[in-house]
């Protein structure tokens, strides 16, 4: 589901343990707003590595393992297809607030597609996704391998594109393919930041005596990671809120658990806040923090996007090069960019 209105979320495709995740967002926004009005990122297992906004009009990387990698090319080519990408979203996020009949205020129209491999089962996956507003569009069915969507305003650009079934087979042949391979690279570019584990510090948050208490979990890397509580030795699951994954600056991440508690059930219970990371698990039950600043949660924005927008974690979105230089999205979009990850609405 995609909840977040300037980082595209759209599902929960972590990196755990042998699984890894080569993700692009793009966000195109419209309004008065302090946010550039496109910006596009990539992640590699959830993590981003590098980024693009309308405001700098220039692509760059977000890791040092990819500006060791790949020259002064790569991203003259990124920032020249990122460009063109800012054209083609400012065009569909007009072609959106026509459809839905809107006209006033912010809006968004975002994307996220990318593809998943498991080094060590070989198994395959893949995501192509449109939001509008903060929910989502349009999505590609890999099983069925047509377009479909919840909305009757995204009715016209379903038929169209599934009309076009040469565009179709290309997505296949990217997605399984050409995505992968580059995935791939991106890993053994990044192995030895990507493949590191670093545990997660674990810590029990409360501003106030009568404030829900929250579980932050944080420094911890690769990011997929599991928060629950226990209630004086059994599973808990009422009033229970699990945040989102986000990304720190150091390129680890955190994540949050927030339980519902009146003082006098704390008191007389026993809670527990369990965090389970790559086989090792840390609980928490002593309160270390009451009253003060906020949680030191780093917007995803700012790192990327962050997705995930977003995220996004830095920001949101990518689109990249030509095959011999990175992640070469599928040829000949509608508006005649170069690429169909992204057609015209």
């Amino acid at each position: 589901m995609m909840r977040s209105v300037v980082l595209l979320l759209l599902g929960a495709h972590l990196a755990y343990a042998g699984t890894h995740s080569l993700k692009y967002f793009y966000t195109a926004v419209s309004g008065d707003i302090d946010f550039p009005e496109f910006t596009t990122v990539g992640l590699v297992d959830e993590g981003p590595f590098m980024y693009f906004d309308s405001n700098a009009m220039k692509a760059v990387p977000k890791t040092e393992w990819m500006r060791q990698s790949v020259g002064a090319d790569y991203w003259d080519s990124e920032t020249q297809t990122s460009i063109g990408n800012h054209q083609n979203f400012k065009n569909n996020i007009q072609i959106a607030k026509e459809r839905f009949n809107q006209s006033k205020g912010v809006h968004t129209y975002q994307q996220m597609y990318g593809c998943e491999w498991d080094d060590q089962t070989g198994a395959k996956d893949a995501f192509l996704q449109y939001g509008y507003h903060g929910e989502d569009f349009v999505s590609l069915d890999f099983k069925e391998m047509r377009f479909i969507s919840p909305v009757q305003q995204a009715s016209i650009s379903v038929q169209k594109w599934n009309n076009d079934r040469g565009k179709i087979e290309g997505h296949r042949n990217y997605f399984s393919t050409v995505c992968i391979e580059w995935l791939q690279k991106y890993v053994d570019y990044g192995k030895s930041s990507l493949q590191r584990k670093v545990s997660p510090q674990v810590s029990l948050l409360q501003k106030s005596s009568s404030s829900s208490v929250t579980c932050h979990a944080t420094g911890f890397y690769p990011s997929g990671v599991t928060i629950s509580w226990m209630k004086n030795g059994q599973e808990h699951h009422e009033d229970v809120d699990v945040g989102e994954l986000l990304p720190n600056e150091d390129g680890t991440f955190q994540k949050t658990s927030t339980i519902r508690v009146s003082p006098e059930e704390w008191k007389n219970n026993q809670f527990r806040c369990v965090v389970e990371h790559q086989g090792e698990t840390k609980e928490e039950e002593e309160i270390r923090t009451n009253g003060g600043d906020s949680l030191p949660i780093m917007p995803i924005v700012a790192v990327l996007i962050a997705v995930v927008l977003l995220i996004a974690i830095g920001a949101i979105g990518f689109v990249v090069y030509k095959k011999k230089q990175g992640f070469k999205p599928v040829s000949g979009s509608d508006d005649g960019s170069n690429s169909s990850a992204h057609p015209q609405a």
